[in-house]
């Protein structure tokens, strides 16, 4: 009974979603539904690639606290009527509770404003998504009263094309937006990116009003020395960098710092700072591995210089680093934080069983890109469910998960083994 009274306390939507990044979509919102107190709630058993979605959400406060966030979609309905032909939506539209309505029910009296109208109705047409085999009626019609758009202009503001301090991997200014989301990031939160690169993860987390700082172990990319990434560009110049990114956006009280630090050797006193963690590790194909160590850590067989206190530049394994970073994650964050990362994969190779696991760290989803025919990335965001203990820091080494995701340290050699076999494949043909 309990149930079914929630069910009918809730509102139904209609969400009109972009049809981009189809994988991303469903844990961005209910990642926000959750920040803005709304459960996922739907009759539909999949979305799969439609880009119309009926959600039932509590109140328009959420619908609408929904929309001031989402990038992956467009507008939200309140929804009044659907159905697969003009009659069924009539039909709907009869039963639709007329305490519920916005306004008498229909047809609507009185004189239509459209220079400043009260209230803006929508009829929706879902023709499918083949765009090449567009049937002659609708598979579905939707009227409903619109609520609110999203937030898509932000990946044209925020394009990298358009920032001043940028690099090799400068992350796309959307997926930023989708990972931020992912990670629940929300006002006077603390943000943390311990591969920060330019800072790009920052911006985005900094716009929905989080406090941001990072680490990286390239001096020049943390301090805007050295080479400039735009062609045309020699070096950079001295208001390139990261706090100047955020100045651009008028983001600069949200910024921290930025320090010059190895991820591998965290130099964080043990407590929990963070309400997220957010970030794009290197996979060595276009931004190298690297780690601190001493002489001694050299493999034998390679010529070695006197010893030193210096540190010197080793090879980071692609295991070694996400299982610091989910080490890290556990202690670091409050609980309930959520960590959000880029985790690459030799697609031949993949199974769910090489995501890197821990005990204190619950998987919330796990999403692909594809990044060439034989590689992806997957976003992998995960929840801090557990006080982290002593004990837990090496109890993930104990799990089957480890040793499948050890393959993934040749995905380099992988990576380029694919490309010189498709080149090869290119050349054979226009031979031919």
């Amino acid at each position: 009974m309990a149930a079914m009274a929630l069910s009918c306390s809730l509102n139904r939507y209609l969400l009109l979603m972009a049809q981009e990044h189809l994988e991303f979509r469903l844990p961005e919102i209910k990642s926000l539904l959750s920040l803005f107190g709304g459960q996922f709630t739907s009759n539909q058993e999949t979305y799969g690639k439609s880009p119309f979605w009926i959600l039932s959400i509590p109140s328009e406060d959420i619908a609408r606290n929904l929309m001031k966030r989402t990038v992956c979609a467009k507008s939200i309905f309140e929804l009044w009527g659907h159905g697969k032909s003009p009659e069924e939506l009539y039909s709907s539209l009869k039963n639709y509770p007329a305490e519920k309505m916005a306004l008498e029910f229909l047809p609507f009296e009185g004189k239509v404003n459209l220079k400043k109208p009260q209230h803006i109705f929508s009829i929706l047409e879902d023709y499918g998504l083949d765009p090449n085999c567009i049937p002659e009626n609708p598979h579905n019609i939707y009227f409903g009263r619109w609520i609110a758009d999203g937030q898509r202009e932000l990946i044209e503001s925020y394009s990298v094309k358009k920032r001043h301090f940028i690099g090799n991997t400068s992350m796309d200014a959307g997926l930023s937006f989708i990972m931020a989301n992912h990670g629940k990031v929300k006002e006077n939160d603390i943000v943390f990116d311990p591969f920060v690169g330019t800072g790009g993860l920052l911006i985005a987390s900094a716009h929905f009003g989080a406090y941001v700082c990072g680490t990286d172990i390239d001096y020049n990319t943390v301090h805007g020395l050295g080479k400039a990434s735009r062609k045309n560009q020699k070096w950079r110049g001295p208001d390139e960098n990261i706090r100047a990114n955020l100045r651009q956006y008028g983001l600069e009280k949200y910024y921290l710092d930025v320090l010059v630090s190895d991820a591998s050797k965290p130099s964080w006193r043990k407590g929990t700072y963070f309400d997220a963690i957010i970030t794009d590790p290197p996979y060595g194909i276009r931004e190298s591995t690297r780690r601190t160590g001493s002489q001694k850590e050299i493999p034998k067989g390679i010529e070695k210089c006197p010893e030193s206190h210096v540190p010197v530049s080793l090879s980071y394994h692609l295991s070694d680093m996400f299982f610091d970073l989910l080490n890290f994650a556990a202690e670091t964050l409050v609980l309930g934080g959520r960590l959000v990362y880029w985790l690459p994969v030799y697609t031949p190779e993949y199974t769910e069983e090489m995501v890197p696991w821990h005990p204190c760290l619950q998987l919330i989803s796990n999403c692909e890109q594809k990044l060439s025919s034989h590689t992806s990335r997957r976003l992998i965001t995960m929840e801090k469910v557990k006080t982290f203990e002593n004990r837990d820091q090496y109890s993930h080494l104990l799990s089957d998960h480890f040793l499948p995701y050890q393959g993934h340290n040749s995905f380099r050699e992988k990576y380029f083994s694919g490309v010189t076999k498709r080149i090869a494949k290119e050349e054979k043909c226009s031979q031919e």
